[in-house]
């Protein structure tokens, strides 16, 4: 659909370093760039960049690709989607290509993005509408909302019977598969039918204003009380944050993370611009990934009820890992911050910013509401708990403030305490361990291997093809070579994944060369980064001239020939080509 030369074009002017560091931190390392990983949380970086491939490869959680790719992850787009904002970017305007061609493989991200937008104004419409947005304006009313926050935040209304918004999308052009899977429609025996309907509307705004989603919330106290779109080709809602389109504009050096639409809200209308909120679902790993882009610091506004004070003790954990300072509101007298502000006001909710603790208050204050102190038993199971949260911690310093806080909190003996907390550590690190042994074993073996179903099958002969395909990535020219009279074919590799990105690279290498970031189009981000990891494993290793790739396909071929039983190793045959004999060393099988 996209000419492949303005594909090249579009990547010769986005330079991978670049545009990696609008996202993650680098810092050179010899020719390379290292940084923290964006896609899953480490203390350590093995996110690396590599400017003379223009990829990028994590040795910790196997993400890989090239700019193109990073984009797709990053902003959670579809392949033509991210070469669209890459172009964008650099200032390039993009042929016209046909959108139904795009439709054949299935609903766009743009065809919903255009859905998403026509529903927010029809659900703007239906609000104002004097005959239908009765009920949404008097619930808006109830909870005191300012008729700039409702304009601001674009709240609307959806009509409590009927199809309307299916019949309104429909004579736009869209088909009910579209609506469908776009979250406006559901089907029944009877057909299809609106799915959100006699709610408030709440759209979902991503950072480059385009809305992605909607929340919608009943105006009684019938269940679901919230109906929120689920996963869509324009939607994760694991990777957005409610008003995060406005929060990463305020000056404020962190967010304040809510659990509800409305707490946020009424915060930004209070003048707490920098409110956010997860959608419809607990906080995640990737969430707190996108915030730490933002902002170093996050104070958890969760509401005061049990289930509320888990869900902040959760995300704490979230929050740590992703390398971002975690505080706790500690709020009185009302359930959510929405509560608070229209009791209290404005004012006093600042001062409990100001007044917010950190992770060992919010613990310490719990365990004392779980456990009676003054009782000899519930003191002893108290500690145990405070001495297991402080062997989670990975800073010898911060563990001794802790122990040496916690000691005088319990009216404990801190020699005691940090006894405890070491063997806590002691028993935490065997378990590590074992858990590692198990997981090396499981990866080395190919065991529940989701990207290379075959591996585990013919592990040898697998890990034969990375090599392989690893030098052809980095050498086409090596299709074309005839190792034992012969080039390499299809056929010859012995998993699906080893076949499909062999045939793929056959087909589309020029003149001895080939793009990478083609494989974007054709693969999953998972095959991708698979295939990166080839490529950059054999790129950090110095033999890779053509008579090492020839002994590769000779190995090859004699896994396939024993069908992976009994075949020499690798090494051997390598040992073989050496000696130029082609029979195997004296001592060798």
């Amino acid at each position: 659909m996209i000419p492949a030369n303005v594909i090249d074009d579009i990547k010769a002017r986005s330079d991978i370093e670049t545009v990696v560091s609008s996202v993650v931190t680098l810092k050179r390392t010899g020719q390379n760039l290292k940084g923290l990983c964006p896609f899953h949380s480490e203390k350590t970086p093995s996110f690396t960049v590599y400017p003379g491939t223009q990829s990028f490869y994590c040795f910790g959680c196997g993400a890989a690709g090239d700019v193109i790719s990073f984009v797709m992850r990053t902003e959670n787009l579809d392949y033509v989607s991210a070469v669209e904002t890459l172009a964008k970017r650099a200032g390039i305007v993009l042929p016209d290509f046909d959108e139904s061609d795009r439709r054949e493989q299935g609903v766009t991200r743009t065809r919903v993005l255009q859905m998403n937008l026509e529903a927010a104004k029809f659900y703007r419409q239906m609000l104002f509408d004097e005959q239908t947005g009765g009920p949404g304006r008097q619930y808006l009313a109830e909870r005191k909302l300012s008729m700039a926050a409702i304009k601001r935040f674009g709240l609307g209304y959806s009509p409590p019977s009927g199809s309307r918004m299916l019949k309104h999308l429909s004579s736009l052009g869209f088909t009910n598969q579209e609506i469908q899977t776009a979250y406006f429609a559901g089907k029944s025996e009877r057909g299809y039918y609106d799915y959100f309907r006699g709610r408030v509307m709440f759209p979902i705004i991503d950072v480059q204003g385009n809305v992605i989603a909607f929340g919608g919330r009943v105006l009684d106290d019938s269940k679901p009380k919230y109906l929120n779109t689920s996963d869509t080709p324009a939607f994760k809602k694991t990777k957005n944050l409610f008003a995060l389109n406005y929060a990463k504009n305020t000056d404020a050096g962190y967010f304040i993370l809510c659990e509800g639409y409305m707490d946020v809200i009424t915060l930004h209308d209070a003048g707490f611009g920098m409110a956010v909120a997860s959608l419809g679902t607990a906080f995640t790993e990737e969430q707190a990934r996108i915030i730490k882009r933002y902002v170093p610091k996050v104070i958890l506004s969760y509401d005061s009820d049990e289930a509320g004070q888990k869900a902040a003790n959760r995300a704490i954990g979230i929050l740590e890992k992703a390398g971002i300072e975690p505080k706790v509101l500690r709020m009185s007298g009302a359930k959510d911050p929405d509560e608070y502000i229209k009791k209290y006001g404005a004012d006093r909710f600042r001062s409990l910013i100001e007044d917010s603790g950190g992770k060992f208050e919010f613990m310490t204050e719990n365990i004392r509401r779980k456990y009676d102190i003054d009782n000899p038993a519930d003191r002893v199971k108290a500690v145990a708990e405070v001495a297991a949260a402080i062997a989670d911690l990975y800073s010898n310093v911060e563990r001794d403030i802790w122990i040496e806080r916690a000691s005088k909190a319990f009216s404990v003996d801190p020699k005691s305490l940090r006894a405890d907390v070491d063997a806590q550590r002691k028993r935490s690190a065997k378990e590590a361990d074992k858990k590692r042994r198990g997981e090396l074993i499981r990866i080395t073996s190919g065991l529940g291997d989701r990207v290379n179903t075959d591996f585990a099958k013919v592990p040898k002969a697998a890990k034969i093809e990375e090599g392989i395909l690893g030098m052809i990535f980095l050498h086409p020219d090596y299709i074309t070579r005839e190792p034992g009279g012969r080039r390499l074919r299809e056929d010859d590799f012995l998993t699906e994944l080893g076949r499909r990105l062999f045939r793929f690279t056959a087909e589309n290498a020029e003149s001895g060369t080939f793009q990478f970031g083609l494989l974007n189009g054709a693969f999953t981000p998972d095959e991708v980064s698979r295939a990166a990891k080839m490529l950059a494993e054999r790129a950090d290793l110095s033999v890779n001239d053509g008579e090492t790739f020839d002994s590769y396909v000779t190995a090859l071929r004699e896994e396939g020939t024993r069908h992976g039983e009994g075949a020499d190793s690798l090494e051997a045959v390598l040992a073989r080509r050496r000696s130029g004999t082609g029979e195997p060393p004296a001592g060798q099988p």
